[in-house]
């Protein structure tokens, strides 16, 4: 397994990295703010977002990979997180890998979730010999899903489900290992 304290990407202007203390008030303002958390059931309070993050902590001490906490140097500290999970439900398509990302709305429109995005991918691919990397959301959410089709994931409309977590129909995307 990897080492937890190894994983930390980098690309060409973020750093994907291990979460902060400092991380939690940016990311409770995160997932407080209503555009950010349009296709999911609600927002979050204080303690249901620093529960997501203690969440995203273990995943990552349990597996040594997760969903890394973006960071813009010479720009914003924690911009939201873009990366790997196991999903804790079940679907026709689990067990799986999923990529997954939320960043604040000051930081759409720049590119930083497919540039995350890849990075997190080849990290998967290269790094933990996955095969195949699954996405999902709402049928609505075209910016995630055009995320996900820059990335090289195809949608998969026989792999449509009724997320179990969130009681809403989403969307399967794919991608699997070239070569």
């Amino acid at each position: 397994m990897i080492s937890s304290r190894s994983v930390n990407l980098t690309t060409e202007r973020l750093v994907l990295r291990r979460w902060r203390t400092g991380d939690r008030q940016p990311f409770a303002a995160l997932n407080a703010d209503a555009r950010v958390m349009e296709y999911f059931p609600r927002v979050l309070s204080q303690e249901e977002s620093d529960a997501l993050a203690n969440r995203i902590g273990e995943h990552f001490d349990r597996h040594g990979f997760g969903l890394w906490a973006v960071e813009i140097p010479g720009v914003v500290d924690f911009a939201g997180f873009v990366g790997l999970a196991i999903p804790r439900f079940v679907a026709p398509f689990t067990p799986c890998v999923e990529i997954g990302w939320r960043l604040a709305t000051g930081c759409w429109g720049h590119g930083y979730a497919t540039e995350a995005a890849r990075a997190a991918l080849a990290f998967g691919f290269v790094e933990l010999g996955l095969r195949e990397i699954v996405s999902f959301t709402v049928p609505q959410n075209l910016r995630s899903r055009r995320v996900m089709e820059k990335i090289g994931m195809t949608y998969d409309p026989a792999g449509d489900f009724d997320h179990p977590a969130v009681g809403t129909r989403h969307v399967l995307y794919r991608v699997a290992r070239s070569g």
